[in-house]
């Protein structure tokens, strides 16, 4: 059984998905396993990992309508609002959806479905910097 590990940086250019799943599949598939369980972690608490169609572009722009209404920026709603009016619904946001994903690998290849693509879900108004971990174990 081996292991590998790297973390993947991404700048994001404010609230939205923006998809990882290029970068992810060629770390994981230049690891030469065969087979395998892909960890993905990100370590922050606004923002988080989806895995999600990258087919149609309205899919993405429906979720995020959606957790805007669900976790609406409001002034006076939370009491959390250290960093600013998107703090607290950026960490409702990111509880909701996790902040950790498994994929399979098999026959040396990310087993994801063909429409299916990884997501950084970035949940703040600001471009970040964020990092998710990358942990594969396999052989």
């Amino acid at each position: 059984m081996r292991q590998a590990l790297h973390h993947l940086r991404v700048e994001t250019s404010g609230r939205g998905l923006v998809e990882i799943t290029r970068e992810v599949r060629a770390w994981a598939e230049g690891q030469g396993m065969r087979t395998g369980l892909l960890t993905l972690f990100c370590r922050h608490t606004s923002a988080s990992l989806v895995i999600q169609e990258n087919a149609d572009p309205d899919v993405r722009a429906d979720l995020e309508a959606w957790f805007e209404h669900m976790a609406p920026e409001a002034p006076g709603r939370y009491l959390h609002d250290t960093e600013g009016a998107d703090d607290m619904p950026a960490h409702i946001k990111a509880a909701l959806t996790g902040v950790q994903l498994s994929i399979p690998l098999g026959g040396g290849r990310l087993a994801l479905g063909t429409w299916q693509g990884i997501y950084l879900f970035e949940h703040r108004t600001a471009p970040q910097r964020r990092e998710v971990v990358l942990h594969l174990l396999g052989e």
